[in-house]
C-alpha cells in the first residue's frame, strides 16, 4: 500500500498544485484588471487634459480673431471718418471759393 499511498499523495499534490495555480491565476487576473483600470483612468485623464488644452486654444484663437476683427473695423471706421472730414473740408473750401467768385472778391490781374 505504500506505493498506492505514494500515488495518492502525488495525486493530492497535483490537485493542490492545480488549485494553487488557479488561485494564483485569479489573483494575477485581478491585478491585471486593476492595472488595466488604472491605465484606463490615466488615459481618460490624459484625454481630458488634452481636451481642456484644445478648448483653451480654441478660446484663445477666437479671442484673437475677435480682437483682429475689432481692430480692422476700427481702422475702417477711422478711415471713413477721415475721408468724411476731408470731404467736408474740401466742400467748405469749395463754398468759400464760390462765395468769393460770386461776390467779385477776386481781383483781376491787368
Amino acid at each position: 500500500m505504500e506505493g498506492g499511498d505514494e500515488g495518492l499523495v502525488k495525486l493530492l499534490d497535483s490537485k493542490d498544485l492545480q488549485q494553487q495555480s488557479k488561485a494564483l491565476d485569479k489573483l494575477t487576473d485581478r491585478v491585471e484588471d486593476r492595472q488595466l483600470d488604472s491605465t484606463r483612468v490615466q488615459e481618460a485623464m490624459a484625454a481630458l487634459a488634452s481636451s481642456k488644452e484644445a478648448d483653451w486654444n480654441t478660446m484663445r484663437m477666437r479671442f484673437a480673431y475677435f480682437v483682429s476683427m475689432l481692430l480692422y473695423n476700427l481702422g475702417l471706421f477711422v478711415s471713413s471718418v477721415c475721408s468724411l472730414i476731408a470731404f467736408l473740408l474740401s466742400y467748405d473750401l469749395y463754398k468759400i471759393n464760390l462765395y468769393f467768385v460770386n461776390n467779385n472778391h477776386m481781383q483781376k490781374i491787368s
